[in-house]
């Protein structure tokens, strides 16, 4: 929590704290549990975990939300039910309506480049905040874009603007994640063998040219040199491992081998 001061009021007001909770997301009038779900498990895949419904249409807890969570239930079991949306985003500093219709508002507009390093640079500051998404069938009204800082909108096709909503929660919930970095993850980088040294590979190189010598490949003569540069360029190009270069050295011998079996 943050340090207590008091305003001009002689009121208590709580100080932002650093690295804020992520953003919350907030589902007004949703209508079907089934897209809940969905939104959840959309959530749940980068990071996001404060769900938030306001006058969800069937009633919460809804069983149908379960089984397209997938697995995101703690989601499910902690969402937050409010009457309005007033009362659901009546904690948060900084708040995104995404919707894809142009509204008479004096309400700024961007899109996705900006959204997420804007949620970030908003949390480091310690600031709660949130984003909203209106119903399937009708989307955000006008009373409900009117509380937020910015309108949010997607690259959509003009033509084709139905984005469900369980996958409009998906693209934003990619949109904060990416604004920490889009390097894969660390775990896809475990286990890799280190790049070949200069070394490694001029020895590949020999051992391949040799074989493509005895074989006859080198021909004519006085273009073996450019031949050898040409075989040597993509393999360099290739960055390869230590473990390829011992691969592909261990097929040069066999190919080498077979070819002397099938000779004699």
């Amino acid at each position: 929590m943050g340090k207590d001061i008091k305003n001009q009021l002689g009121e208590v007001v709580e100080q932002p704290v650093k690295n804020a909770p992520n953003p919350a997301v907030i589902l007004v009038n949703p209508q079907m549990g089934e897209n809940i779900g969905a939104a959840a498990r959309a959530m749940l895949n980068f990071g996001l975990t404060d769900l938030r419904l306001v006058a969800p249409r069937d009633g919460w807890p809804n069983p149908k939300a379960v089984s397209m969570a997938a697995g995101a239930n703690e989601l499910l079991d902690n969402a937050k039910v409010f009457e309005t949306t007033a009362d659901a985003v009546a904690d948060l500093t900084y708040l995104m309506s995404a919707t894809a219709r142009r509204r008479e508002m004096e309400v700024p507009v961007i899109g996705t480049g900006d959204a997420g390093p804007m949620f970030h640079a908003w949390q480091a500051d310690g600031h709660k905040t949130g984003i909203l998404f209106g119903p399937e069938k009708a989307g955000l009204t006008n009373d409900d874009v009117v509380l937020t800082d910015y309108i949010l909108t997607y690259p959509i096709n003009p033509a084709f603007q139905s984005l469900n909503l369980g996958q409009a929660v998906g693209v934003f919930s990619y949109i904060w994640k990416s604004g920490e970095g889009t390097a894969p993850p660390d775990f896809f980088q475990k286990d890799l063998s280190p790049p070949a040294s200069r070394e490694d590979l001029v020895r590949m190189f020999e051992h391949l040219e040799d074989e493509l010598d005895k074989a006859g490949f080198f021909f004519p003569e006085a273009k073996t040199d450019l031949m050898r540069r040409n075989i040597r360029a993509p393999f360099t190009r290739a960055r390869m491992t230590e473990q390829e270069v011992r691969t592909m050295r261990g097929m040069i011998k066999a190919i080498a081998k077979g070819r002397g079996k099938a000779r004699g």
